[in-house]
Parts: structure tokens; C-alpha cells; sequence
């Protein structure tokens, strides 16, 4: 579905990837993850054609990214960010008609009977006629996501999508889209931070450890062993000598009968508060932004040990 073929991309003095080579199979949900800058959102930026790749090629359903190419790209890979993009002044359906009305010329019945179907998907039909500025963080990813599938895509990109969201509307995004790729058959390429949130609906994960390193790409617990970052559940599984790597509470649980038992009737080691380092004040301090006085002769003081 995507190939990337020896892909580099520079910015500046800096190479960000080199050589890539990726291949993602229809229907896939593959999982980018890397530290901050390593290239992760750079390579979904460039599958888009949003970012111009310097060396190497990059289809999409055997068609090359280009200035050729590109128009047929953007039908066929929709990207969702990790800021929602909505228009504020359009109702949730207005925002979703926009793309098959304007895109495809769809007639405007037929495009509202669609946007509907489409937020049915997501669960926020009832939210047909709102304004954005009325809906939760996630709510609005969630529209988001119903706005790239109105352009009926065959692949869509998601960078950090949950990253501005709580920990229950993530759950609402993911579990959308899981049910999404169950029903649409679509491929989903996904960067993210938060992992403990996607390895579980991620059927491969490629690790990008940028500065043109090598990629690192095969099923989360061996990509997991072999990253620099990780949950906090992976990193318990590494400490403990797990193998495989647990990851998911449910792992855990099942691999944590031998821990329990070295574990037993040990508590946890009081750590000395620091002297001398947990003091501190603010004496008459003020601060202004232009006219905004932000700070008001503010005095305050706080001790070692305390929590303000």
C-alpha cells in the first residue's frame, strides 16, 4: 500500500532520515515512535506530500509521491493532527461536508447524508449541529478523524493525535479508530508519545531513532526491547526480567506471580529529604505582559517537604 524506497530527507546541515526503507501492507495499523525530532512526523509529512523528500521514492498504491502524482495522493491519504484544525464558526457537519462538496463534488444532500454516516462512526452524530468551541478535546479529534474520512481515503496518517487529549478522551479517539480500521479496511500509519495508549491497537511498530540512523521496524515486544523509550510498563518488564515484554496490564498481571514473591514483605525504601535545597521565596515580585499586569507584588514563601 506504502513503499518508501531509500528515502532521505535534510533539513538544513541536518539529516533527519536516511536511506529509509518502509513498507506498509493495506489494512495495517503501524505505529511510529521515537524520541522528539527523530523524524517520525517528517516521514508521515512526507507520504503526504506536505514535506518534499530530497533522495528516494515513496508510492502509494503504486503511485509516487510528486508534483505529478501529488493530487492523487491527497484523495488517497487523508492526515489528522494532534491540533484538531477545525473551522470554529462551522457546526461539527459543516466542517465534515467541506471535503465532499469541495474535494469530489458531491452534491450537498448527498454530502450531509454522508457526513452523517461519518459521524455516526465516530459516535458524534448527536453533535451534528454544534460548534466546535461547545465539544471536548476529544470530541473534536473525533471530528477531525470524520473530516479525513470524508475525503474516502485509503490510508490515513494521524500525528500525536492524542497528545493534547485526557487519558479518557484518548481512549474515546482510539477506540474510534480501531473500530474504523475493523469496518473500512483502511491502512493507518500513527505517531505518537503517549505509548502505553497505542501499542495495544498497533499491529507493527517502527522505532525511528533519527540523526539518519537505521529504522527499526517488527512487532511491538521486539521493537519494545530495543527502544530508548517506553511505557511505564515496559520499563517495570525490564526491571523485572520479564520475557517477553509485557504490554499491557493484562501481561503483567499474568507474568507478575514471580515478582509478587521477591517482592514480599519488603516496603518501600524512605528516601532523606535534601537539606538545605527544598527552601524558597518570592519576595514582592512583579511581571507584566504589555498592558496585562500578570504579577501583582506577589510574596510567597514554601519549605522542604511541602506541596504548593
Amino acid at each position: 500500500m506504502i513503499v518508501l524506497d531509500g528515502v532521505t530527507k535534510r533539513f538544513g546541515d541536518r539529516t533527519v532520515l536516511k536511506g529509509v526503507d518502509l513498507a506498509v501492507a493495506r489494512g495495517e495499523v503501524l505505529c511510529l515512535i521515537g524520541g522528539s525530532g527523530s523524524g517520525k512526523s517528517t516521514i508521515l509529512r512526507c507520504i503526504n506530500g506536505l514535506e518534499r523528500h530530497d533522495a528516494g521514492t515513496i508510492t502509494v498504491g503504486g503511485i509516487r509521491v510528486d508534483d505529478q502524482g501529488l493530487p492523487a495522493i491527497r484523495r488517497r491519504v487523508a492526515m489528522v493532527f494532534q491540533r484538531f484544525n477545525l473551522f470554529p464558526h462551522r457546526t461539527v457537519l459543516d466542517n465534515v461536508i467541506e471535503a465532499p462538496v469541495h474535494v469530489h463534488r458531491e452534491p450537498v444532500e448527498q454530502a450531509r447524508a454522508r457526513a452523517i454516516e461519518l459521524l455516526a462512526r465516530v459516535d458524534m452524530a448527536d453533535h451534528a449541529h454544534s460548534l466546535p468551541s461547545a465539544l471536548s478535546g476529544g470530541q473534536q479529534q473525533r471530528v477531525g478523524i470524520a473530516r479525513a474520512l470524508a475525503l474516502r481515503p485509503e490510508a490515513i496518517l494521524f500525528d500525536e493525535p492524542t497528545s493534547a487529549l485526557d487519558p479518557a478522551a484518548a481512549e474515546e479517539v482510539l477506540a474510534s479508530l480501531t473500530r474504523l480500521v475493523h469496518d473500512l479496511g483502511l491502512t493507518v500509519l500513527l505517531a505518537e508519545h503517549r505509548l502505553e495508549r497505542v501499542i495495544p491497537f498497533a499491529d507493527s511498530m517502527v522505532l525511528v531513532p533519527g540523526t539518519g540512523s537505521p529504522l527499526v521496524v517488527g512487532p511491538a515486544s521486539a521493537v519494545m526491547a530495543r527502544s530508548p523509550v517506553a511505557p511505564p510498563l515496559v520499563e517495570l518488564g525490564r526491571l523485572a526480567g520479564w520475557d517477553p515484554l509485557p504490554l499491557t496490564v493484562r501481561d503483567a498481571r499474568r507474568q507478575a506471580g514471580d515478582l509478587r514473591d521477591r517482592l514480599a514483605g519488603t516496603g518501600p525504601v524512605p528516601r532523606p529529604l535534601p537539606v538545605g535545597t527544598g527552601a524558597g521565596s518570592l519576595d514582592a515580585v512583579s511581571l507584566r505582559y504589555g498592558t496585562v499586569c500578570a504579577l501583582d507584588a506577589v510574596s510567597l514563601s514554601f519549605t522542604t517537604g511541602e506541596i504548593v
